[in-house]
């Protein structure tokens, strides 16, 4: 039987993340279960009185081309594994997928094996690189600027300077700064931001250590020289350093020497082509067709 969630269903749901995601930080699931979710997002198949499957339904606002669309991003997806190859996930999914065409025009979820979303008729429309950044790729210089305990205003002010050169991005406001600083401290991570000499904040960077290496979960800045000071304060963290950002950003011209990958990150669902064609007077049949009339780079970097 598939239901949306109810409140008493809540620590059986985060026993399912901790069985079905071991690769997920514990400190995460906590934090997301205490501060980010609700029951009336997450949808649920009970056998037996058992909840063996379920996901949730984030909704979201996405800026594309100058509109703000109604969007949702699909995560958490998991079955626990004695009952994986039943059809109980599919059968979730259809049913979630129905309420999305009947709501909004995009729906997007982030997976490990797109193979397995491709039935449903997602896509992957974004792409991130992942710069190993090293002592040797970046030069050395003082950490005079940097600070780490930048205010959830200062981080807004450059977000919103920042995003204006790409499309397909989620409008953040204060409150997901205030929310966004105490999630990362929860990981056990770090928001350090760079300011220039007149005080202006240019920059910042999201730092999450991972044993003996360093994920930058996402960078802001608005030249050179504020990412350069944020890599380095990064490698002072630790010597190896991964940098993720977007496919449309080129970090060999400032880093040549830093080996580095593009992978699928968030695949597109186009729930309704007809009404795509009606908004942005644009033909459209796929989802890759709709993306494919961004006028600027996607920026689709969130997760939850």
């Amino acid at each position: 039987m598939i239901v949306k969630a109810n409140s008493e269903q809540t620590n059986e749901i985060r026993k399912l993340w901790l069985t079905c995601f071991p690769k997920e930080d514990p400190r995460y699931i906590d934090y997301y279960f205490k501060n980010i979710y609700t029951p009336e997002n997450c949808y649920v198949n009970v056998v037996d009185n058992k909840v063996v499957s379920a996901l949730m339904r984030n909704p979201h606002a996405l800026m594309f081309n100058g509109r703000v669309l109604q969007a949702s991003m699909i995560i958490g997806v998991a079955t626990l594994p004695q009952y994986r190859k039943k059809g109980y996930m599919k059968e979730l999914m259809n049913v979630v997928l129905d309420a999305c065409e009947h709501s909004e025009l995009i729906t997007m979820i982030q997976a490990e094996d797109p193979a397995i979303y491709e039935q449903f008729g997602f896509r992957t429309v974004y792409r991130r690189q992942d710069y190993t950044i090293e002592r040797k790729d970046v030069k050395r210089i003082t950490n005079f600027g940097c600070a780490y305990e930048p205010t959830p205003i200062d981080l807004l002010k450059v977000y919103s300077a920042f995003i204006r050169r790409f499309n397909g991005f989620y409008p953040r406001d204060l409150e997901y700064f205030k929310r966004y600083k105490k999630e990362i401290t929860a990981v056990g991570g770090k928001i350090v931001a760079y300011y220039d000499s007149k005080d202006q904040i240019r920059g910042y960077a999201v730092m999450i250590p991972q044993g003996n290496e360093l994920r930058v979960e996402e960078i802001v800045y608005l030249d050179s020289m504020s990412l350069v000071k944020l890599c380095n304060a990064a490698l002072q963290e630790r010597r190896i350093v991964h940098l993720l950002v977007s496919e449309a950003e080129n970090l060999s011209l400032v880093f040549p020497e830093a080996r580095h990958k593009t992978y699928g990150s968030t695949m597109c669902r186009l729930n309704d082509a007809n009404l795509f064609m009606r908004v942005y007077n644009r033909r459209v049949i796929t989802v890759e067709d709709a993306f494919g009339i961004s006028r600027r780079p996607l920026n689709l970097n969130e997760f939850a």
